[in-house]
């Protein structure tokens, strides 16, 4: 069992492979992490992953690490490997209007919580979960090692964070096709200058958070739907 583990929230690179090691013979982990907190756009896309240590030495050795780390087309080819490799992985998507409702945090933990659960109900025996960042997830019924940089650090929750960032993506380029002029195909929501441009010339679309907009919006703009 792990309730007897006293786990860092924060750790090097040597210690988090020896806690995690730890952890691996006392049961089954599940890595979880999210993309698209930062994004004035879209959803944010929480993925849990589940990786046998042959998954998990395959996938390192094809260089997994933080999807922030990897290039658009390395995480393509990382995500293909894991489904060619059957490994066990769910998504959930918290969209903007549950965003602005419950912040962009509660939203990402709700995410990360739904997805974390689906892949458990795929295991059998002890099951722990590694969360990526400093806020441990509400509610959830298994034990969680909460690691800030855990993405870069746990190649279960660096797989999942990559899961989590191509399928984010995919959907900001099907909604680029919905929503013109923002450059979403391109910036995927994020704020860069010419998203704020657009912003403030043609409006929001539904598809924007409005907590996260209001900075940049002048009170009397229209809203675009």
């Amino acid at each position: 069992m792990f309730d007897d583990l006293i786990l860092p929230m924060r750790c090097g690179h040597d210690d988090a492979i020896s806690l995690f090691g730890e952890l691996k013979t006392r049961g089954l982990i599940i890595g979880t992490d999210e993309a698209g907190r930062g994004s004035l756009a879209g959803p944010v896309v929480a993925a849990a992953v589940y990786l046998t240590d042959e998954q998990e030495e395959s996938l390192i050795a094809m260089g997994l690490r933080d999807s922030k780390r990897v290039s658009p087309k390395g995480r393509e080819k990382l995500f293909s490997a894991m489904n060619e490799a059957g490994v066990i992985w769910r998504a959930y998507m918290a969209d903007n209007f549950r965003v602005d409702r419950d912040n962009v945090l509660n939203a990402a933990l709700w995410a990360m919580g739904e997805s974390v659960t689906r892949v458990a109900r795929k295991l059998t025996g002890n099951i722990a979960c590694v969360v990526d960042g400093n806020e441990r997830i509400p509610e959830l019924d298994i034990p969680q090692w909460v690691l800030i940089r855990a993405d870069d650090l746990i190649p279960c929750v660096s797989a999942a964070s990559i899961v989590a960032k191509v399928l984010r993506d995919r959907l900001m380029v099907i909604y680029s096709e919905r929503y013109p002029g923002y450059e979403l195909e391109r910036n995927k929501g994020y704020p860069t200058q010419r998203h704020i441009n657009a912003l403030r010339g043609i409006g929001l679309s539904e598809i924007h958070r409005r907590t996260f907009c209001r900075k940049i919006m002048n009170t009397d703009r229209r809203y675009k739907f």
